[in-house]
């Protein structure tokens, strides 16, 4: 599953620093990490369990950042299932 726009305007904006932020969006639980900048790093989707983790998928952002603050290379990757 590839992420669509309704989420990435989700993971687009800044969140508390260092923190992990969990959201309902429709059917699905989303539960992502943020950066020392409040920038989602780290993205769990699909259904809680019971025990709190996320049973779906795994994504992890690739932001790269010049030393002008310019974002060079921004974009998420599938990295698997998350259990």
């Amino acid at each position: 599953m590839s992420l669509k726009e309704p989420i990435l305007k989700i993971l687009a904006k800044q969140y508390a620093q260092s923190s992990m932020i969990e959201q309902k969006f429709g059917r699905y639980d989303l539960l992502f990490k943020t950066d020392e900048e409040g920038r989602p790093i780290l993205l769990f989707i699909g259904t809680k369990a019971s025990s709190g983790n996320i049973i779906g998928e795994r994504y992890a952002r690739r932001l790269k950042i010049d030393d002008e603050g310019n974002t060079i290379k921004d974009h998420w990757e599938l990295k698997g299932k998350a259990t």
